[in-house]
């Protein structure tokens, strides 16, 4: 070290005088605004996130926006990191290098990679002292919780059904929407049109989406649990099971009947082909643009097989750890978030179910659920939702259950895609 400084003071001198003076005119000047900070007393705190579509991200930037201008000591900066399968590599990086971002959103079922990492602080001790927390779902808590710790906080909560285009129906004499899968099979078939007979149909029934990110998993998990199926028994992943194999084959059968068709690899979440008629009906939830665009929509239930299911979508918020100072202020941020006010505007704004109570029991929000009753159809299905799991290894679960979809998609049978995925976990769990 004594070396370097030697060799550094040494380049020093080498330099003009007038560009010395300056470099430390710089530092000067640096050292005067960081006092100004200081004495200011702003702390700014950064927060990523990856809300898609593009207007859900306006209407959170303008509510960052509100929450900046009434608080003179808090400055919250929103920065959109991409898609959240594309994000998770950058945000462990960010971790291990102790740079990350103060808040994070993301979905919960990483919370234990995060935990592993010691990277996020639980929320228990400074939920319990807010007189807000009544106002919170229980159940939402419950997903966000993990060995008896709340790790995150509740951005928005929802659940997916399938949108359809009821022009495409009634072209196809359709008159009611389908409840079971074999009538979600049969309604499909109907739906897949091939006006000149090359065997390449210009409208396909169904969109399912391609890859093996968290989107798919995400779409199919609601198949999973209407099926009868479960990933995990006794705490481990257990996905080479009957429901499983079973959720699986039906939408192998979609593609085999040739009334399905695959989205682009890791965008199964795009509306384009909906949008533009090329697929009749589509799996996602309430966020989606297509409730913003002029394109005739509706929504049913996911259809049943064993029981009636959907998977939650919930996005939360986790503090990470940084410092003192940026934890106090991101705290003001999160208790925001979780106000009426926030997601009365929230919700309205993005389609998301609110997690605050009051704001589901608003007039306002109750004249907007009005204005739209397919919003019905999502907060009635609240009711047989269940979350994925939150577990330490999550990850690790969902990649090898999203290869073994993404190769039954592909053409290899579900049991043998699930047995390989099987095996692979079991070689992580041991390790």
């Amino acid at each position: 070290m004594v070396k370097i400084i030697h060799q550094f003071l040494r380049s020093i001198w080498r330099v003009p005088l007038l560009l010395v003076i300056f470099s430390v005119s710089l530092i000067f000047l640096s050292s005067c605004q960081a006092k100004e900070s200081q004495n200011n007393q702003v702390t700014h705190i950064t927060l990523w996130h990856g809300i898609n579509p593009p207007v859900n991200r306006d209407v959170f930037q303008k509510l960052v926006d509100k929450f900046n201008q009434t608080h003179v000591d808090v400055q919250v900066e929103s920065i959109y990191a991409g898609q959240l399968d594309q994000q998770l590599p950058k945000i462990l990086t960010a971790v291990v290098a102790q740079v990350p971002p103060d808040i994070l959103s993301f979905y919960p079922q990483v919370t234990g990679q995060f935990v592993e990492l010691g990277a996020i602080v639980p929320l228990e001790d400074w939920l319990d002292k807010l007189s807000l927390k009544s106002e919170i779902s229980p159940n939402l808590l419950e997903e966000l919780t993990l060995n008896s710790h709340l790790w995150s906080i509740p951005l928005y909560t929802s659940n997916i059904g399938i949108f359809f285009r009821p022009t495409l129906f009634q072209a196809a004499g359709i008159t009611n929407t389908p409840k079971t899968w074999q009538e979600l099979r049969e309604v499909a078939k109907k739906l897949t049109v091939d006006r000149n007979g090359d065997n390449q149909p210009e409208q396909y029934g169904m969109l399912l989406p391609m890859g093996k990110g968290e989107w798919t998993v995400f779409s199919w998990f609601p198949f999973l649990f209407s099926g009868g199926g479960e990933v995990i028994r006794n705490g481990l992943p257990n996905l080479n099971n009957p429901g499983a194999i079973h959720a699986l084959q039906f939408w192998q059968d979609l593609l085999k009947d040739g009334s399905a068709i695959l989205s682009p690899p890791e965008r199964g979440y795009e509306e384009d082909a909906f949008l533009q008629g090329r697929v009749a009906m589509q799996i996602t939830g309430p966020w989606t643009y297509i409730t913003k665009s002029k394109t005739d929509y509706q929504v049913f239930p996911i259809p049943s097989d064993v029981d009636q299911a959907t998977v939650t979508g919930t996005g939360n918020f986790y503090l990470m750890k940084t410092t003192p100072e940026k934890k106090k202020a991101a705290l003001q941020f999160l208790e925001y978030v979780l106000s009426e006010e926030f997601q009365t505007e929230w919700a309205i704004g993005t389609g998301f179910l609110p997690v605050n109570l009051k704001t589901a029991q608003s007039t306002a929000y109750q004249q907007y659920i009005n204005q739209r009753p397919w919003m019905k159809v999502f907060l009635e299905q609240m009711g047989v939702a269940r979350a994925r799991p939150t577990l330490a290894g999550y990850n690790r679960l969902s990649e090898s259950l999203g290869r073994a979809i993404e190769s039954s998609l592909m053409g290899e049978s579900p049991q043998a895609a699930l047995k390989k995925a099987q095996e692979r976990l079991d070689l992580i769990w041991e390790k």
